[in-house]
């Protein structure tokens, strides 16, 4: 399931450098999560990393893009061309 920024946002800035994949940037008002790229860092770490710096704590899944790790692993060889190790 790929994340989401909500509105309590506060536009820190710690969370975009943090994502391997390059899924978040900046929105018309606060940073947004590409669903198609974020993998949840399966692949690149055990836990997101966005989350992991976030002080607010405002990046729940996304409930319109619900994923398997199984899914996840594949969206991250599509997108590295790698295999995800456990």
């Amino acid at each position: 399931m790929a994340l989401m920024i909500t509105d309590e946002c506060i536009n820190c800035d710690v969370c975009e450098p943090e994502c391997p994949n390059d899924a978040i940037h900046m929105g018309p008002e606060i940073y947004i999560i590409n669903h198609d790229l974020c993998t949840e860092c399966v692949g690149h770490y055990d836990v997101p990393q966005c989350r992991q710096v976030c002080p607010v704590d405002c990046i729940p899944l996304h409930p319109d893009f619900i994923e398997t790790k199984d899914q996840l692993k594949e969206k991250y060889k599509k997108l590295t061309g790698k295999v995800a190790v456990d």
